[in-house]
């Protein structure tokens, strides 16, 4: 018993409005920053999908790849998160709208 790509499709729009709204509502980076990687993974999952309903190789080959940037996304992402936690004491996005130095 398989399940239909429309199941796939609606956790998929399920963790991308979860992760939009994480973005939108949140004020600290990092959970900003952890929001953006379940949109990325959302739409990872409707790739999969419907590689998985036309019996296509190349959309999961395309999500290995969305996977592997997301990989070197994070690492720098939180490079640079830690940087601005270390030189600033609070941790609010709207304290972040400039980049002095």
């Amino acid at each position: 018993m398989t399940l239909p790509t429309v199941d796939f499709l609606l956790v998929s729009a399920v963790l991308f409005a979860i992760g939009a709204l994480g973005v939108v509502i949140r004020k600290n980076p990092l959970v900003m920053f952890m929001a953006i990687e379940l949109m990325w993974n959302a739409v990872n999952l409707t790739l999969v999908a419907f590689a998985r309903q036309f019996l296509a190789i190349a959309g999961h080959i395309f999500v290995f790849v969305v996977v592997v940037v997301a990989a070197a996304e994070v690492a720098i992402g939180l490079i640079v998160i830690v940087l601005v936690f270390r030189n600033r004491s609070e941790a609010d996005v709207d304290s972040l709208n400039t980049m002095k130095g």
